[in-house]
């Protein structure tokens, strides 16, 4: 039951019907008898400075998980930005420090790095395919380049972004050797697709798939549906496949720590 000492946190996105967030901590709040709630929230691209302002003002609030499309609005909105979030440019969290400043950090590669390596997938001295250079690719890309792979190709529908990217991750990765080129899986161990494309039944491959062959391991970051066309057509060809949803429980796992879910709220 919600009280008038409950603590809240929300989770914002647009759209916000697949996001899985809520009913995880919820059901977390629930087990744990913590008096907290994670509610959703839908706010239009263009209102996110005035939905800010009331997060701002909301002494209750604890914390947010941010997602598309407002990961890099999180992050330039923050007061004060760690290390991930300062780097990548884009947030997927954000806690209320004692002092009442609104704090952000990024656990999307973290949480792919940890879902990976629990899955028994390797990424040092791999050449890897990332597809998508948005807040979730982009977060992915650093931390390929920090496990080790030898070689990172970027692929975005936005050519700029993608380049942008690729720079940034060289400069402070000069020993992984990082480019900007086409969605073709030839000649790579890895192959990730860290775009929203295979969300909708009728999207087309993010990827040039028939290029697929079964000596490389194919990620989607997609959760629902959990097999998209792409690791349908993967698994057919016999290649390993990683799923979207240990990335999402690893992550899970980082953000309860760095939101404090447990220390937050009377337990009941």
């Amino acid at each position: 039951m919600i009280t008038g000492k409950s603590s809240v946190y929300f989770m914002i996105s647009n759209p916000i019907d697949h996001v899985k967030s809520p009913g995880m901590f919820n059901k977390l709040f629930a087990d744990e008898a913590i008096d907290a709630v994670m509610v959703p929230i839908c706010v239009e691209a263009d209102r996110f400075d005035t939905a800010w302002d009331y997060f701002k003002a909301m002494t209750n609030l604890k914390g947010i998980i941010v997602s598309v499309p407002f990961k890099a609005n999180a992050a330039k909105a923050a007061d004060v930005r760690n290390p991930r979030a300062q780097r990548v440019g884009t947030a997927n969290a954000v806690i209320r420090d004692a002092d009442g400043r609104l704090r952000a950090d990024n656990f999307d590669g973290a949480g792919f790095l940890e879902g990976m390596r629990r899955s028994g997938h390797q990424l040092s001295g791999r050449k890897v395919l990332l597809v998508g250079a948005g807040g979730a690719g982009a977060s992915i890309g650093f931390c390929i380049a920090e496990a080790g792979a030898t070689h990172l190709t970027i692929h975005d529908i936005d050519p700029n972004r993608a380049g942008d990217l690729a720079a940034r991750i060289s400069a402070e990765f000069p020993k992984c050797r990082v480019e900007v080129g086409e969605p073709n899986p030839e000649g790579h161990n890895v192959i990730i697709n860290a775009t929203p494309i295979g969300l909708k039944a009728d999207d087309p491959m993010p990827l040039q798939a028939d290029k697929l062959d079964a000596s490389m391991t194919v990620v989607d970051i997609i959760m629902d549906p959990k097999d998209t066309a792409l690791l349908r057509h993967a698994k057919s060809l016999g290649c390993p496949v990683q799923y979207g949803q240990p990335m999402m429980d690893c992550q899970m796992e980082l953000l309860g720590e760095f939101l404090r879910v447990r220390e937050q709220g009377d337990h009941k």
